[in-house]
């Protein structure tokens, strides 16, 4: 978008309602993607003025935030990838901190309800207590549901089985059925 418009350091950028329309996502995510891009130092935010580019050029960061932003199917494979291994990693360090009563009240809550991957993933990973996992899965899972890649839907049973992993602390049955979905070697 930076390259298709032309803009250079120190221009203004288009409002969060334009930039939600031309990429085709939430406002409340393109907030946040301009909060991390200020916190990177990539953008600069003048009361009253709106947002504006600051001069990036040698930041570190700006290939690695590039990639994400291409629309090309390897961009795409990386962050389906990236975003299953945060999971699962989620997933090996929730097993360390669950409660038993967390995994009772998350049985019910799938037995009872239809949920989705990113309920129930954002569940656990609030159980990780990661600050850094949560950020990064939540950016990734956002940008990943505004691509139109078709996902396997889990069932009820193998969020049960997750669940039972956690509670027995069965790194090997997590393993197994966290890789069945994800088409993990």
């Amino acid at each position: 978008m930076i390259d298709q418009n032309g803009l250079k350091p120190g221009d203004k950028l288009p409002s969060e309602r334009v930039l939600s329309e031309t990429l085709r996502a939430g406002r409340s995510s393109i907030r946040e993607a301009l909060r991390a891009l200020e916190l990177l130092g990539l953008i600069e935010t003048r009361k009253g003025e709106g947002t504006f580019l600051r001069d990036f050029q040698g930041h570190k960061l700006v290939e690695l935030i590039s990639t994400f932003i291409l629309q090309n199917d390897k961009a795409k494979q990386d962050v389906l990838e990236t975003k299953n291994y945060i999971q699962l990693n989620a997933l090996y360090i929730a097993m360390e901190k669950i409660t038993q009563d967390e995994i009772e009240h998350l049985k019910h809550w799938v037995k009872e309800q239809a949920i989705s991957e990113s309920e129930f993933f954002f569940q656990l990973i609030k159980i990780a207590d990661n600050f850094l996992v949560h950020r990064l899965w939540t950016i990734l899972n956002d940008y990943y549901h505004s691509l139109t890649i078709p996902a396997k839907e889990w069932k009820r049973e193998d969020y049960l089985l997750l669940l039972d992993s956690l509670d027995r602390k069965d790194q090997m049955q997590l393993w197994s059925v966290f890789s069945h979905y994800n088409n993990f070697k």
